[in-house]
């Protein structure tokens, strides 16, 4: 992830969170089923998707409070744009259309995490997904994926969360089932 355009922090209330009398430490992390829910819900709150700028050259976005110490983003994205293969560094996460339509196309393989650069892909490992108005998806901490708006004219607005907040991130380069690893971004970097 890149630097944001917009790097404001709206809250999202999220009536599942423990009590104020609760401490951080006592509530559980969330799942990714939780994740998933936050960014549908997230996702319908058509006041907080009008409220994010949208730019027809690049990706905008917002970061979001998420549920239970989550970190969590609304993003735009203008038509043709899209993330490149990239993994979230361990961490699980959901994401969910809010507006338009995003392609995902992701790995049905678990990839080592460390000590490789080149990997040839088998014939059977890609999987691709188109989601739409609330439609979501959630993953564990091992997905390799890249979203996309493919759309020539529309923008299209999705709500992403993931626990524990992105240590890291490796972005990988694709030809044919050739996957190599790029670079790792960490979480420092974007601040």
């Amino acid at each position: 992830m890149s630097l944001p355009v917009d790097a404001s922090t709206l809250p999202v209330s999220d009536t599942s969170a423990a009590s104020s009398t609760v401490s951080p430490s006592d509530v559980p992390a969330p799942s990714a089923a939780d994740l998933l829910e936050f960014a549908r819900r997230t996702a319908a709150d058509t006041a907080l998707v009008a409220s994010l700028p949208l730019d027809p050259e690049g990706r905008t976005w917002i970061r979001l409070e998420g549920p239970g110490g989550s970190e969590a983003w609304l993003i735009g994205w203008p038509p043709g744009t899209g993330t490149g293969w990239h993994d979230h560094g361990g961490s699980h996460g959901a994401f969910a259309a809010a507006m338009g339509r995003l392609t995902e196309q992701s790995l049905a393989a678990q990839l080592p995490t460390e000590g490789w650069k080149v990997l040839e892909l088998a014939d059977d490992v890609d999987r691709q997904r188109q989601l739409a108005d609330g439609q979501g998806r959630a993953f564990g901490p091992h997905h390799v994926h890249q979203v996309f708006n493919a759309s020539a004219t529309e923008h299209a607005v999705s709500v992403h969360a993931y626990y524990p907040p992105l240590p890291m991130m490796r972005r990988y380069s694709r030809v044919g089932q050739v996957l190599r690893l790029e670079q790792v971004e960490w979480a420092q970097e974007w601040a």
